[in-house]
């Protein structure tokens, strides 16, 4: 019975995605917590270039950073950062170096790649920085996935039931919420954004 009770326990700890909702509670093994995963009938869908907001919880606090994702087409494309400081250097990631958060509360938009797909999934990640040495495969990262479809035509503004207020909205920034997790995602590096493109030209 307590090895049982540690399973659950185990499954619910240390950060869990709100929306979209995840595939598993389970969070250890990648690319989506319980390793590879079958798709289930849990899917959220959009519309291609669609922005939207993803919203999780850190529950058991740990130094961090976070890192989201996009596969249009299942979760093997999906890689590990090489290092613990390995930013956009993997073409499925679409928002790097997400910066910790006192609160553990997390919300933060998102803008999906410009194409149909109706088995994509979106993988959210925490690398922790508190079990040094960083080594790739061990239990220094986290994983949550969603399964999402993206039909129709292609967006023309953002998610409708993003909370994210008109004034985030005319600033045009890709971060930001409500708690104590806003101010720091609004105040992300400009080198951020600098090395994601950077990072592009070399990956194209």
């Amino acid at each position: 019975m307590l090895f049982v009770l540690q399973l659950a326990f185990d499954a619910r700890a240390h950060i869990e995605m709100e929306r979209p909702r995840p595939v598993t509670d389970s969070l250890k093994y990648g690319p989506c917590g319980g390793g590879p995963h079958e798709r289930g009938t849990n899917v959220e869908e959009y519309s291609p270039g669609e922005t939207i907001r993803v919203r999780w919880h850190e529950t058991i606090d740990h130094p961090s950073t976070y890192r989201i994702s996009f596969d249009e087409d299942g979760d093997d494309s999906f890689a590990d950062p090489a290092t613990s400081d390995d930013f956009y250097t993997n073409a499925t990631v679409l928002l790097d170096e997400i910066p910790d958060e006192a609160d553990g509360t997390y919300s933060v938009e998102v803008t999906l790649p410009a194409v149909e797909c109706e088995n994509c999934t979106l993988q959210l990640i925490q690398l922790m920085l508190d079990k040094p040495p960083y080594e790739p495969g061990t239990n220094d990262i986290y994983y949550q996935c969603a399964d999402l479809a993206l039909r129709g035509p292609p967006a023309t503004g953002t998610d409708p039931t993003t909370d994210s207020g008109a004034a985030q909205e005319a600033s045009g920034c890709g971060c930001g919420g409500s708690g104590g997790g806003a101010s720091a995602l609004l105040a992300l590096p400009a080198a951020v954004a600098l090395r994601r493109r950077r990072s592009v030209r070399t990956t194209a």
